[in-house]
């Protein structure tokens, strides 16, 4: 059966729902308006009750000081900041710690602008709602002394600038130690200024720019050098086998000593200085090797003549240790062989005979020094005797003769000392030394250095002559030197009397004639009084110093004259002496 219901109770029932529907929008609507005026008033009233204060949410260098007056707000921050800015400033650049100290770096802060940063309170009410959840961090306003502050951050560098340190391997005695590289840095300065004006109040560490130099080498490479060469290179001796069945012993210790590495394109290569291990092993070899002799020219009947060289035998150490490294690597078999190799005279037979040794070029010849002198002056002529000074080289008689002491057989003998007659080993040597000189000056050699006595001896040339001086320990003081600029060699004869020495240089003639012109003394000085010593005193009458010159003149060999040098000379005067009281 089908029920049909009545028209107008349904009509009612929707209208009674819109009613109601349209009762809910109108309390809604009320709702609604009620809170957006609470909000309006709460807005209204904080607007009027915040106005001109830090909006909120804001902190300074860490410090909250959102919702304050300025005055609150300045005030706590000099509460809570102003103690830092008397302390240094922590920096890092790089891995490098350091300080800095504010006042001397120019830097103040600046509140007031510190705050206006920070801003007022804003007007949109959203902002204002959302500052009740946020926070935002504003930085510190600096008055900062550009000029102070570069040059503090410059002095900074001896801490914070390094070159790169290459990674390495070094021995301590016998340990080796690896030494692990190091990159280098060096401060940015230009954009260190920022960020030390922007975080130097925060109370955190400064972070610095550096810019940095890279190594060529890495860890893993050093640690590889250290245990595959460094360790097994000084784990025993190595021995080095000679002819004869002589051996020498390359110990760990010196190993040690000679052995070095070197970065190279990511490497690090092992090197070993040959110098350091034949100075070791060389001595020990001796016995094996035979020294060659120049050839030398030899006085005979008077003239010159080329004595043969004789070849050397010695190790050739370049061959025999250029396999030493892989040996040093080895657990065992540490052995070496030497090669041996001839070594050629430095001066061949051959070379001797080209040299154009053939006539006198230039000779000199003095007397009258006593016999204790004579003792030196022969010495030293022995030595010089036959001496070869090849075409471009430079004699020097302190660096022919060495030391001239007690153990090369000089005796004490006399000389003049501050214009007073005194002793000392090797006295006579400057007579020689003059007689040299003028030999060589007369051959046309070229000066290379000389200096006359302090006080002239009479039986000198006034203006033409040298004197020369050592240290005790025969480092050389005044020397004298000639250079041969002649396109042929020169050898020197020194003939030694009792009471004469002659000094004959030999080579080709290049010049007719080299004239001494020497001139007129001038500017006297009298000599002055001194007090002679207590003890073998001997009294003087003393001598006046002077000036003189002297012009070398040389011709060539059709007599054209090619070079005039004049030379002036100053002599002091001999103190007079006396003796006893005066």
């Amino acid at each position: 059966m089908i029920e049909q219901s009545d028209p107008g109770t349904a009509a009612t029932d929707d209208g009674d729902r819109a009613n109601r529907r349209r009762r809910a929008a109108r309390r809604a609507g009320l709702v609604g308006i009620a809170a957006v005026a609470v909000l309006g008033v709460l807005y209204g009233v904080d607007v009027l009750f915040s106005n001109g204060n830090v909006p909120r949410g804001v902190t300074v260098a860490g410090v909250q000081v959102g919702g304050m007056t300025r005055t609150a707000a300045e005030q706590k921050l000099r509460e809570q900041i102003e103690p830092r800015l008397a302390r240094p400033v922590g920096l890092k650049a790089g891995d490098v710690q350091a300080t800095l100290e504010p006042g001397s770096a120019g830097l103040n802060l600046d509140w007031a602008g510190t705050l206006d940063r920070a801003g007022s309170q804003p007007l949109n009410p959203v902002t204002r709602i959302t500052s009740f959840f946020t926070s935002r961090e504003v930085g510190v306003a600096t008055h900062a002394d550009t000029t102070r502050l570069v040059a503090a951050l410059d002095g900074l560098r001896a801490r914070t600038d390094r070159d790169p340190t290459e990674g390495t391997v070094r021995f301590d005695g016998l340990n080796p130690v690896a030494v692990d590289p190091k990159q280098g840095q060096k401060l940015d300065v230009a954009n260190s200024v920022p960020s030390v004006v922007a975080d130097w109040a925060s109370g955190r560490q400064v972070e610095l720019p550096v810019v940095t130099t890279a190594v060529r080498t890495t860890k893993a490479v050093v640690d590889a050098a250290l245990q595959q060469v460094a360790k097994p290179s000084v784990a025993g001796p190595v021995t080095i086998t000679g002819e004869g069945g002589k051996t020498a012993t390359l110990a760990p210790d010196a190993i040690a000593k000679a052995l070095t590495f070197e970065p190279a394109d990511g490497a690090l290569n092992p090197k070993v200085d040959q110098g350091k291990v034949v100075e070791v092993v060389k001595p020990q070899l001796a016995d094996t090797e035979k020294d060659g002799k120049d050839a030398a020219i030899v006085f005979e009947s008077g003239k010159p003549a080329v004595k043969e060289s004789v070849d050397g035998v010695g190790v050739d150490w370049d061959k025999s240790l250029a396999g030493l490294l892989d040996v040093l690597k080895r657990p065992d078999n540490r052995v070496v062989k030497a090669e041996y190799a001839h070594k050629p005279a430095k001066i061949t037979t051959d070379a001797a005979n080209q040299l154009g040794i053939k006539e006198v070029i230039g000779e000199f010849e003095t007397g009258g020094f006593a016999a204790d002198s004579g003792v030196n002056i022969r010495l030293v002529a022995e030595k010089v005797n036959g001496a070869i000074v090849k075409p471009g080289d430079t004699f020097s008689l302190n660096g022919f003769t060495g030391p001239r002491g007690t153990r090369e057989g000089y005796v004490d003998a006399g000389i003049i000392e501050n214009g007073a007659p005194g002793r000392a080993v090797g006295g006579g040597i400057s007579q020689f030394a003059t007689t040299l000189y003028n030999a060589a000056y007369f051959a046309g050699m070229k000066d290379a250095g000389h200096k006359e006595h302090s006080y002239w001896i009479t039986r000198y040339p006034a203006g033409r002559e040298a004197t020369v001086f050592q240290n005790p320990d025969g480092s050389s003081v005044i020397d004298l030197k000639f250079t041969n600029d002649s396109p042929t060699g020169v050898a020197i004869q020194t003939i030694w009397t009792p009471s004469s020495l002659k000094v004959v240089l030999w080579g080709t003639k290049r010049y007719s004639s080299v004239e001494s012109i020497t001139g007129e003394k001038t500017n006297f000085v009298d000599p002055p009084t001194k007090q002679g010593p207590a003890q073998n005193c001997h009294a003087g009458n003393g001598a006046p110093g002077f000036t003189v010159t002297d012009t070398k003149v040389i011709k060539d060999l059709s007599g054209k004259e090619v070079s005039r040098n004049t030379r002036t000379v100053r002599y002091d005067p001999s103190p007079k002496i006396v003796c006893g009281q005066g």
